[in-house]
């Protein structure tokens, strides 16, 4: 998959860094057309996440089959808001600052990535920019 215009990712990042994972990819592939739509949009792959990005992060994908000893999911989506939200779909949900909350989503289809977190996706990027 190439990116929608003005949208920045280097496919072949993401696709090594979720590498024997299907599902992290196919959720990227969900998650990422829904942020390309800001042009000042990129994703940026390290070691240990996938990062949506405009001034500052928004969203990351992350598997925590690489941290945890027993994980539940494939793959987490974290996304960070400016306010708390009480869906019970979060695993959990961290306050690092006081203007940020960082909302944890395990994800175990790619149908689970539906309307409402396309939502939380644009509130974060509006957010971000």
């Amino acid at each position: 998959m190439s990116a929608p215009p003005g949208g920045r990712v280097d496919r072949g990042l993401v696709a090594e860094f979720f590498a024997g994972h299907p599902l992290g990819e196919q959720v990227f592939d969900r998650v990422w057309p829904v942020l390309a739509t800001w042009p000042d949009s990129a994703v940026r792959v390290s070691r240990s996440q996938v990062a949506f990005r405009r001034r500052r992060g928004l969203a990351w994908l992350w598997l925590p089959g690489r941290y945890l000893a027993r994980p539940t999911a494939e793959v987490v989506l974290s996304v960070a808001l400016g306010r708390r939200d009480r869906s019970p779909r979060w695993k959990e949900v961290a306050h690092p600052a006081s203007a940020h909350w960082i909302h944890h989503l395990e994800i175990r289809r790619v149908a689970e990535v539906d309307d409402e977190v396309d939502g939380w996706l644009r509130e974060a990027a509006e957010r971000a920019g």
